[in-house]
């Protein structure tokens, strides 16, 4: 006689599971049951529910905004918008994209403008011209914070803010090395950074490095090193076609490139190039980053520079916005409402000086309350000023297929697996692959 010594073993998972399945089966007639009770009481207070997906960081952020929801909706008992964290942008980007083909898409959706020609390819948002034009106080929104959400003449989102990417630094750090000047070249942040590089016990491993890169393929790591690209004269699309192995490319990539090899730049770690810890406990003098940040929170000494330039001053514009996704005309006519308080005066203000973004609406960069503000802050202005020389990422159809290709040719380089020349030819070759595809 055979003993079989899983017998047991698989009888009792067996029987949990059987457990698990009735346990499961109650869980969802439980749901039902709450999710009819749940549109009975909708249904009788004739409130319209609007979700709402963000991805707003840090957290403090992601308060203010909540806060200002939560005004919003005391003030419309009708509507209530439900604000909902679904993950930071890298993460979010798969869930929408399969909840629009699911049609379990949100009604009203916050991310960057770069995913505007995907979404208008599948059809899931709203144009919002005509809704725009009827505004009582459209003169009052900055139009130039508008050119970045517009695709083939059309408004397909509304900002929430702006801002633009700079350097924050520790000028504690600056005077013990004796750096009296913030770089305004190339050539001067390499050499700072270099000063700022120190190996205290000689074990060629840094304690303390000049400059924090961002090490990913994700959009972060993009958007970090865009404004190196533009400052060099570069750009990534020529006539709606991927175009990364030019000048510009080369030479901004190929300085990110020399900064590591000289050992005076150290990456974050992966995906998470906007995290502020070195910087905070002093491992990392310099930082590429935006007034969003929690270093302006933080109790440490910091200041703000340009992003020192090649050719011409530049940066990159970074930017939130509002997507209305296509939705049922009450919840559309609601989420509308609440888009019309985004852009106000008194949501810009309060969101401005809660979170350091820069405001949109024209009255409440001129307030009296916004102008204390920056009493307060005088390193915002690093940022207002650059905004004169801030360009955007493009809002083609495929440029999440861009920025894929373009981040895995940046972390090749930084990783020394590839030569800033080699790693974007290779980029370049496969969006040709994907381009002539979609084409035949």
């Amino acid at each position: 006689m055979q003993i079989n010594l899983f017998t047991p073993i698989t009888n009792y998972f067996r029987h949990t599971l059987r457990r698990y399945i009735a346990l499961g089966v109650t869980l969802s007639l439980c749901l039902v049951f709450l999710s009819s009770c749940q549109t009975s009481l909708r249904k009788n207070n004739n409130v319209t529910h609007v979700t709402l997906w963000q991805g707003l960081n840090p957290p403090v952020n992601r308060d203010v905004f909540n806060k200002l929801v939560d005004k919003f909706n005391q003030r419309h008992p009708d509507i209530h918008i439900d604000s909902v964290f679904v993950g930071t942008f890298d993460q979010q980007l798969p869930k929408i994209l399969t909840a629009v083909v699911g049609n379990s898409a949100p009604d009203v959706l916050y991310f960057y403008p770069q995913i505007t020609g995907q979404l208008v390819e599948l059809g899931a948002i709203e144009p919002l011209e005509n809704w725009f034009d009827k505004l009582s106080f459209k003169s009052e929104v900055d139009p130039n914070s508008l050119e970045e959400l517009k695709l083939d003449q059309r408004l397909w989102s509304i900002p929430l803010y702006t801002s633009n990417m700079g350097v924050f630094y520790r000028p504690d750090l600056f005077k013990k090395a004796g750096i009296t000047e913030t770089p305004k070249t190339w050539e001067e942040l390499r050499q700072v950074a270099k000063k700022l590089t120190i190996d205290k016990n000689g074990d060629k491993r840094p304690e303390q490095h000049g400059i924090l890169l961002p090490l990913g393929k994700g959009e972060w790591t993009v958007f970090s090193w865009f404004p190196f690209l533009l400052s060099a004269g570069g750009d990534i699309v020529n006539n709606d076609y991927p175009n990364l192995n030019n000048n510009g490319a080369v030479s901004a990539l190929k300085f990110w490139e020399e900064l590591m090899k000289d050992g005076i730049a150290t990456l974050s770690p992966l995906e998470r190039g906007y995290e502020e810890d070195a910087f905070l406990t002093g491992r990392v003098a310099m930082q590429i980053t935006g007034p969003w940040t929690y270093i302006a929170k933080s109790d440490v000494p910091y200041g703000v520079f340009p992003i020192p330039m090649d050719k011409n001053p530049a940066t990159v514009i970074g930017g939130g916005n509002l997507y209305l996704m296509k939705t049922t005309p009450d919840k559309e006519k609601a989420a509308l409402k609440f888009l019309e308080f985004v852009l106000s005066e008194e949501f810009q203000t309060e969101w401005a000086k809660g979170t350091g973004f820069l405001p949109i609406n024209l009255k409440s960069a001129a307030s009296s309350e916004y102008q204390e503000y920056l009493k307060e802050k005088p390193w915002l202005k690093v940022f207002i000023d650059q905004m004169d020389v801030a360009k955007f990422r493009p809002t083609i159809p495929g440029y999440s297929r861009i920025s894929d290709s373009l981040g895995r040719a940046i972390e090749a380089t930084l990783l020394g697996k590839s030569s800033a020349e080699a790693a974007l030819k290779e980029a370049q070759a496969r969006l040709d692959v994907i381009w002539g595809s979609e084409k035949n």
